[in-house]
């Protein structure tokens, strides 16, 4: 299981035990069947209306991704780049062929097949830029999926407390204010329930997923620079380190923003030093006196 995945869940898991143990006079109070099968039928429906059913089936699967740690095994691409380069410089097509065979990643094996028919590169890099455009559109797709049943889940949780407002103003009448603060409660129920479940399962669920498309774009992009540097014979050696630093800049840039400020900060004082002491005037010389 994704480790993050993990610990939200049980840091989830332990927030509401806590708020019904120290704040609830009876837990058992805050579950409610019905206002449930208001915000969860209702949400259900309303997806329904809203997408296609293959669509809408795919939610499981999605859940199933969220949970699931994947990998996605950047070293092993650009390892399997490198050496189908070095095969590539030699003019051996079959040790090519045969070293293609081992790659489990099929964008790249895509890419590499392409190299070996002698596509033209421009060619080459649109196909793989389509290819990365179409997968970050189906996965946004499917993350504003959730976002759509997170709109859905508050929505259908009001309509439940305005079903309860109703029966509780039939009961104004009786006087029974026992049975007031009864209908009362359960009427704010599915307002409970509603926020809950877009707020702590369908929003995280559509970040985790929106994430998830970015490292598979920058993953994408990285192969994709390969594969053009191979149609340009550059050197294995050039292009190991244009992968590698290529990877280093993005994971800078979405995940170490702060420490980069922190280092140029660091280092102004130094700069400030530096052109100080450059242009700092030299002292006079004194007049030399002529002995007579």
């Amino acid at each position: 299981m994704n480790p993050s995945t993990l610990i939200g869940i049980v840091a989830s898991v332990l927030l509401l035990g806590a708020v019904l143990f120290f704040s609830a006079e009876n837990a058992a109070s805050f579950v409610d069947i019905p206002s449930l099968g208001i915000v969860v039928i209702g949400t259900l429906a309303a997806t329904f209306i809203s997408y296609p059913l293959s669509e809408v089936l795919r939610v499981f699967r999605l859940l199933g991704a969220v949970l699931r740690n994947e990998r996605l095994h950047t070293e092993q691409d650009i390892d399997d780049l490198i050496s189908i380069s070095r095969l590539w410089m030699k003019n051996d097509i079959r040790k090519v062929e045969g070293a293609l065979e081992n790659v489990s990643n099929p964008f790249l094996k895509t890419g590499v097949q392409l190299v070996i028919d002698h596509a033209p590169e421009k060619d080459i890099v649109d196909l793989m830029q389509w290819r990365v455009s179409r997968l970050r559109a189906r996965e946004r797709a499917e993350a504003q999926l959730f976002r759509t049943m997170a709109g859905f889940a508050p929505a259908f949780g009001m309509l439940g407390t305005l079903v309860g407002l109703v029966n509780l103003l039939f009961l104004l009448g009786d006087g029974d204010m026992a049975a007031i603060g009864q209908q009362m409660a359960l009427a704010l129920m599915t307002t409970f329930y509603g926020i809950l479940f877009a707020n702590l399962l369908l929003k995280p669920v559509a970040v985790k997923l929106e994430r998830r498309t970015e490292q598979r774009v920058i993953v994408m992009s990285m192969i994709m620079q390969g594969v053009s540097m191979m149609c340009q014979r550059r050197s294995p050696s050039l292009m190991r380190e244009t992968l590698n630093s290529f990877m280093e800049e993005h994971d800078d840039e979405i995940n170490d923003r702060q420490g980069r400020r922190d280092k140029e900060q660091l280092a102004q004082p130094v700069k400030a030093t530096r052109i100080g002491l450059r242009f700092r005037p030299k002292p006079k010389a004194k007049p030399q006196t002529r002995q007579s």
